[in-house]
């Protein structure tokens, strides 16, 4: 029993050190309590603080970092507070996130030796890139750690497609019965610098305009309907390539667009005071560093579940009930950053499967951008709530799996709907006599397809 206790310890110590950032195990003579270390934590996070804005000062506004086959000019995101560790007396250890130009998150490991208020750093190790591990500790004969690469570090994230991915994607609606004339709208996926769409086949029971929201672009399917439609199916077919997501520069950007308020995302007010008490408490310096505490706050403090008005993508709903779906946690997100002068907007669209090559798809999903550095930032906090272990990857990145249906808030058609202005835009939106009223179903389906 005690051997077998002792390989299941070790598994699970040798499991967290793969994914998260820990240092080498203590001493014998650490752990038999015979140096007591004269530093605390609070110490060790002012040291890797001071020591990173030391070199960042040194080298042009960058931290340059290198190792055999990596060279990396970032800059500080965040501290990991919670791996920080004293390792002995004047012997301590702290993992960092930096971020590069172009948005790759990279895990840095550091140890340092010294005393409060005058450390600097023996070893610097490149631990992870976007969440994916490059090595693993192990313990050695003699009771020492270090480090060894991760063999099988696969690119496919817990539902991760990394770089590109094409399918054939279904957007199908089946009406209810109509005892009025009717009227109908319908996103249209359309093509960006990520995404190539072309569509293959579409099945109306009449014909539709095209119309086109002023402000963000979006596009939408136009119907009038009657009562002999009752009961028809509408499916919308496109052919999709689209291209991992990282950090990228946008022209002609209005970023005011991106600031103010909208019926369902309040700035001001309580967002402002738990922004700043945030952003204090992290000791966030600069734009990507705020951003990335609020993320982390939203992460760590809202939980992932239907129930209540989830769903509707209000701020207020999230902020008091603490859950919601992916709308509330991006929602509660883009009113932080913007009551925190960050422009933030929202994304809408579906998930596809990487798991399987074929088959439905459960609902949309949506995510969110912010501008830090002269660049749109991507990031989904709903996946990094559900899989911690992508929390990296997803602040600075959308994977290739996806497909967006429409994008803003508030959006306004001309026709639109009587009940005005959509929170969002992802589910078709059916009016008969100028009441919204649901459809009977509307799925979502794919194929994927080979890549040339």
């Amino acid at each position: 029993m005690t051997i077998l206790r002792t390989a299941l310890l070790f598994s699970f110590f040798a499991t967290t050190l793969l994914w998260s950032c820990q240092p080498a195990a203590p001493t014998e003579d650490q752990a038999a309590g015979t140096a007591q270390p004269k530093a605390d934590i609070a110490d060790v996070e002012a040291g890797i603080r001071a020591y990173i804005d030391r070199e960042t000062g040194a080298n042009g506004g960058v931290f340059h970092v290198e190792n055999d086959s990596l060279d990396l000019d970032l800059k500080l995101v965040r501290v990991h507070t919670e791996y920080l560790s004293v390792l002995g007396p004047n012997e301590f250890f702290a993992c960092v996130d930096l971020a590069t130009e172009s948005g790759d998150v990279y895990d840095v490991d550091f140890f340092l030796d010294g005393e409060p208020g005058d450390m600097d750093v023996t070893r610097t190790d490149i631990h992870k890139r976007n969440g994916r591990p490059f090595y693993t500790w192990k313990r050695a004969e003699d009771n020492t750690w270090h480090t060894v690469p991760v063999a099988q570090a696969s690119n496919e994230l817990l539902g991760v497609l990394r770089g590109k991915d094409a399918f054939i994607f279904h957007y199908t609606v089946k009406l209810p019965e109509l005892d009025a004339p009717a009227k109908l709208w319908l996103p249209v996926a359309q093509a960006d610098r990520f995404q190539e769409v072309d569509m293959l086949a579409q099945k109306t029971p009449v014909e539709g305009d095209l119309i086109e929201d002023d402000r963000y672009g979006n596009q939408a399917l136009y119907l009038k309907l009657s009562p002999k439609h009752s009961g028809e199916t509408i499916q919308l077919d496109y052919q999709v390539t689209r291209l991992e997501k990282s950090a990228y520069r946008e022209d002609d950007t209005n970023l005011e667009d991106y600031l103010g308020a909208t019926p369902l995302l309040p700035i001001g007010g309580r967002f402002d005071s738990i922004a700043q008490t945030i952003i204090t408490d992290r000791e966030a310096e600069g734009e990507l560093m705020k951003a990335r505490a609020l993320y982390d706050y939203v992460v760590d403090n809202v939980r992932y579940a239907k129930q209540g008005k989830y769903g509707t993508a209000d701020a207020n709903f999230a902020c008091d009930a603490k859950s919601g779906n992916c709308t509330e946690f991006h929602s509660l997100f883009i009113s932080l950053a913007r009551s925190a002068g960050i422009p933030a907007r929202f994304a809408v669209g579906a998930a596809i499967p990487a798991n399987r090559n074929d088959g439905g798809i459960n609902g949309y999903h949506c995510w969110a951008e912010f501008y830090a550095d002269g660049k749109w930032w991507p990031v989904d906090i709903s996946e990094a709530n559900k899989y911690s272990d992508l929390a990296t990857y997803y602040f600075g990145h959308h994977p290739a799996n996806r497909i967006e249906l429409s994008k803003g808030r508030n959006i306004q058609f001309d026709p639109g709907p009587a009940s005005g202005a959509l929170s969002f835009f992802a589910y078709p939106v059916l009016e008969v006599n100028g009441e919204d009223i649901p459809v009977a179903k509307t799925t979502f389906s794919f194929e994927r397809q080979t890549l040339n």
